[in-house]
């Protein structure tokens, strides 16, 4: 037994944290678990040691741990929580078990790092398993692995837990009021907290795992990426097109086509025969360029990066002590062992020669790491890594699967070092862990073009924010599949307002730059740019105080008001610091049509003479002054002597603050006290409001410029006055009826602006069917023994199963939950039950067809699930479903396959008479089964499945529900008994998916009466 006083501050460094900046000091003393102990550690001193030698060290010699402890918050009564400690199953495997229990109704659970679906995550379970392909809103495991979690109680207050294992580990939120971490080997749990707000938490976790590298000023402009700009011909021409059409832009992106048959550090000889003289054009014209590195080095001798990588006996083996080889880009290819300092140094090295070629910023993609044609879709966990002690020593690939991409980024960045000491590197990863943030950039991979994606694309970058990795976007507009001139439009309307901004699609989608869908389309891109240029000068101050405190860049709305339940689950607007930003996420509705959620408070709007309907509106929070620059077409066209904006909006108290941190935008003389911090507060006295410099850092002289301010009133209506930045410049407050007619003024402007907008034309198909009628009302089918009834715009769900001749309801479910739904992973609601479907085919009795619905769904990845409900003509006794997986469009992000998916039927029966229900089967095996509520959750596989049939049984009604099926394409059964429900699932095998080999599962249903 181990007590802990968790009331304390509690936080430790995780795995593989060596040069972490100082955070704020607090006034207590930090409290660390590490190995079942607690260390305490001077608060002024931080956090200094290095816990990598953790890894390969179990964390706690007892078989039993349990921590009971009161959390003492100032809001009120103690609240009780049981941390249980036990090692036992984990998912498939044995394993380790955290569990928190007992957290106050009201409490809200955030973060678990890269996710998708929705921003509160309670209900819902994670799997940190860094994944390599698409995702939907319901995948459990994507790019990265963040097993860490942030959690908001009734109060306000918050604290965060911490699982620190890189291995396989399960984050489950399913149940009310508990977390649970799983993973397969022993690991501390390190908590954070409880804080008096989540700002605190995140503060403290940084002082941990360490904060944001400071990234170069124009690497925050916009970026334009494309798989793939494929010659340097077409490249210029991009960037020729920016400057002509006055669209702000700072990168142009070069993906794996710029390659020498896809082989890392070389140049197509033909397409990118002369890199420098590209890079040269594109800085002549104030652009940099960014280029792809992936760790899949082709096995190929003669090719130097392979010849020395060999020499020097770098690469991940197996087994048998040979070079791992796994097919990717270039075909047959081997991988360096980022595990060993010697790897890290030899593609350190490669870098820095590489980037003599005039490289600003360096892309590492596909390093969960990614293989093809393999199950797993990465190399197998017995793979072996020869590891520094450090670090861990000699470990199978299970250990260090989730770090291989953190450790890669950080290589990348050494090398930008070595190259030029006196530049911030910038690199972007795609596969991540806790502390990744150190190295890298990320952004959330291969999303699609669709309104889901464009809504979840907020939350995900939130929740990547609550993790510690403030440097994040969306591929802007979709990678996958064809955006549309609205859907691009509004998604470029919040994208240029998030963290990291950048455009990306692939390769035989339509083109997807800001000019691409039209005029309309074309001047909503340019506004909302223009409007982040604007904003730079706050950004960079957002990222500068991320970067030496750890605070939040993007953090969601309920930061505002911890305490406020009606913002817990905001998930269409978001904070930059007091600005709030707030877009509609809905193809009908632009956001001057939806009411936004604000804040309690004073949140005044404003804007630059630029709305419209595809832009969000801009609210700035009472209290605050924030800095804004003249818009630019990059960021390097700016002068510190620039114009400077200040726009401010007054509290109840007549007071404001805030604060503009400026450098050289590049190098580490800020570090040496090469910047200006200026604070600015103004205040309101008689009638009269006072803008001063409060105080300043840093050793640069004042920029000899205009200081601009701009008072909000409300309404959109401001007060404007000029003077030298400086300098103590005041305003006279209008009268309150002049500020009344200001504001009539500028909501008759604001009005105008809306109406004459022009409306973005929106030609979107429903997945390319045509004559294809969606509705809200639910979709009937009516024919024979059944009356059914299914709603193909969440899931393709069936919410109704009657059987007419005894009027029994067999199956009766609410729209949004439960019924008849579909998953394409082991994991409960994977992608296939939310989704929205396509009815792409509807055949009724009355025109001489079977009663039948053909539906389709995107899942994400280039799959999509397909489903056909009928009730055939020659046998209305039955409702025959067959439904499948099949490869749509995988594009590029598989070499031909798709990521490895299970097509699973979960059915939600309702039990008429609970306790006189049961299952009944015969076994392939021959032996007869019952299976009775009692038993809970039963799983059957191999000769235990059921011999092609089974039948949910009432003997109050005499009936039977009997379910057939193909034993061929069903792989195991499941029953899950609930109060008043039961599943009866069927689970095909979990495979790959090629156009070739789609998975399938016919079955059908009928009543039978039994005596």
């Amino acid at each position: 037994m181990l007590e802990l006083d968790l009331g304390c501050i509690v936080c430790a460094n995780s795995h593989f944290i060596e040069d972490r900046r100082e955070s704020t000091p607090t006034d207590s003393t930090h409290h660390t678990l590490l190995m079942g102990r607690v260390v305490s550690i001077p608060s002024e001193g931080g956090i200094d040691i290095d816990l990598a030698y953790l890894i390969c060290k179990p964390s706690i010699d007892t078989d039993e741990l349990c921590i009971d402890t009161d959390f003492n918050f100032t809001g009120g009564v103690p609240v009780n929580l049981s941390v249980e400690f036990r090692r036992g199953l984990s998912g498939f495997r044995v394993g380790d078990a955290h569990t928190i229990e007992g957290l106050p109704t009201g409490t809200s659970l955030y973060g678990t790092g890269e996710v998708s679906g929705q921003l509160e995550r309670t209900g819902t379970r994670i799997i940190t398993w860094n994944d390599a392909w698409g995702y939907a809103s319901g995948t459990t495991s994507l790019y990265q692995s963040h097993p860490w979690l942030l959690a908001i109680l009734p109060n306000g207050e918050a604290f965060g837990v911490l699982a620190d294992t890189t291995r396989h580990c399960e984050i489950d939120l399913r149940k009310e009021s508990r977390i649970t971490f799983i993973a397969s080997a022993s690991y501390p749990v390190i908590t954070f907290g409880p804080f008096a707000s989540p700002t605190a938490v995140l503060i403290s976790l940084s002082h941990a795992i360490g904060t944001i590298f400071m990234p170069p000023k124009w690497s925050l402009g916009y970026h334009q990426c494309r798989y793939s700009y494929d010659s340097a011909a077409k490249v210029l021409k991009i960037a020729k097109t920016f400057r002509e059409k006055g669209i702000p832009c700072d990168v142009i992106w070069m993906d794996i086509d710029y390659m020498d048959g896809f082989r890392c550090f070389t140049f197509d000889k033909e397409r990118f025969s002369e890199p420098k003289t590209l890079v040269n054009e594109l800085h002549d014209n104030g652009f940099k360029a960014i280029w792809m590195l992936d760790p899949g080095i082709k096995h190929e001798e003669g090719y130097f990066v392979y010849d020395t990588g060999s020499e020097k006996d770098i690469w991940i083996q197996k087994e048998d002590g040979q070079p791992f080889v796994g097919e990717v880009w270039p075909g047959p290819c081997v991988f360096p062992d980022f595990t060993q300092g010697k790897a890290r140094l030899w593609w350190a090295n490669l870098v820095k020669d590489f980037i003599s070629n005039g490289v600003d910023g360096l892309w590492n993609d596909m390093n969960e790491p990614a293989v093809f044609k393999i199950d797993t879709l990465t190399m197998p966990n017995s793979n072996i890594h020869r590891g520094d002690t450090e670090i861990g020593g000699c470990q199978n690939h299970s250990h260090y699967h989730n770090v291989y991409g953190m450790l890669m980024a950080r290589s990348t960045l050494e090398g930008m070092k070595m190259a030029n000491e006196e530049k911030r590197p910038f690199v972007l990863t795609r596969a991540a862990f806790v502390g990744s943030q150190r190295y890298a950039a990320t952004w959330t991979g291969d999303n699609l073009s669709n309104w889901e994606h464009l809504h979840m694309s907020i939350s995900m970058v939130l929740q990547l924010g609550l993790s510690g990795q403030p440097l994040s976007g969306p591929d802007i507009g979709g990678f996958i599949e064809n955006a549309t001139p609205k859907l691009f439009a509004r998604w470029m309307g919040f994208g240029a307002m998030l963290p990291f901004c950048r455009g990306h699609s692939e390769k035989g989608t339509i083109d997807h730059e800001p000019w691409s869908f039209g005029e309309e389309c074309e001047e909503v891109c340019r506004l909302a740019l223009m409007r982040r240029y604007r904003f730079i000068l706050h950004i960079y101050t957002l990222f500068y105080m991320a970067h030496t405190k750890g605070t939040p860049v993007a953090a969601p709305t309920f930061f505002a008001d911890p305490k406020d339940p009606r913002l817990r689950r905001v998930e269409n607007s978001f904070l930059l610091g007091p600005l709030l930003v707030h877009a509609s996420t809905l193809p009908d509705q632009g956001s001057d049509r939806l009411l936004p959620v604000l804040p309690k408070g004073i949140w005044l709007r404003f804007d630059f003479d630029d709305s419209h309907p595809d832009l969000p509106t801009l609210y700035l929070q009472g209290g605050s002054i924030i800095p804004v620059g003249p818009p630019l077409k990059h960021v390097g066209e700016a002068n510190v002597t620039d114009d400077l904006t200040l726009i401010v909006a007054l509290d109840q108290h007549g007071k404001a603050e805030g604060f503009i941190f400026e450098d050289e935008g590049d190098g580490y003389e800020f570090n040496e006290g090469g910047y200006l911090l200026t604070y600015y507060v103004a205040e309101l006295q008689s009638s009269v409001v006072t803008i001063i410099v409060s105080k300043t850092e840093g050793s640069w002289r004042r920029p000899n410029r205009h200081l601009h301010i701009q008072l909000l009133l409300g309404g959109g209506a401001m007060a404007d006055a000029w003077g030298i930045d400086g300098e103590v410049l005041k305003i006279t407050m209008p009268s309150d009826p002049e500020i009344s007619n200001l504001i009539s003024i500028s909501e008759e402007e604001y009005k105008n602006h809306i109406e004459k907008a022009k409306q973005i034309p929106d030609a979107e198909e429903v997945s390319g069917h045509k004559e294809v009628e969606l509705s809200r009302t639910p979709v009937e089918l009516k024919s024979g023994d059944w009356a059914l009834k299914i709603v193909p715009w969440i899931g393709g769900r069936m919410i109704s199963m009657q059987h007419l001749p005894s009027g029994t309801e067999w199956l009766h479910s609410r729209v949004e939950v439960d019924g008849y739904e579909e998953h394409s992973g082991v994991e409960y609601r994977s992608a296939g039950c939310s989704e929205e479907y396509s009815v792409i085919k509807r055949s009724i009795e009355q025109a001489g067809a079977e009663e039948s619905l053909n539906l389709e769904g995107d899942i994400g990845g280039g799959l999509v699930l397909q489903r056909q409900i009928s009730i055939p003509k020659n046998d209305p006794k039955v409702i025959r479903i067959d439904s499948k997986i099949i490869a749509r469009n995988l594009g590029a992000i598989s070499g031909g396959y798709s990521r490895s998916v299970c097509l699973r039927v979960h059915p939600v029966f309702t039990l008429l008479h609970p306790t006189e229900v049961f299952v009944t089967f015969v076994s392939m095996d021959g032996s007869k089964h019952e299976v009775w509520p009692e038993s809970g959750e039963q799983l059957f596989e191999g000769d235990l499945r059921p011999n092609g049939e089974w039948m949910l049984f009432d003997r109050c009604l005499g009936l039977g529900l009997v379910n057939r099926f193909d034993v061929g394409e069903v792989h195991k059964c499941r029953i899950h008994w609930e109060t008043a429900t039961v599943n009866m699932e069927l689970w095909s095998k979990e495979r790959l998916v090629s156009e070739d080999s789609p998975l399938r599962i016919s079955h059908q249903y009928e009543v039978k009466a039994m005596s």
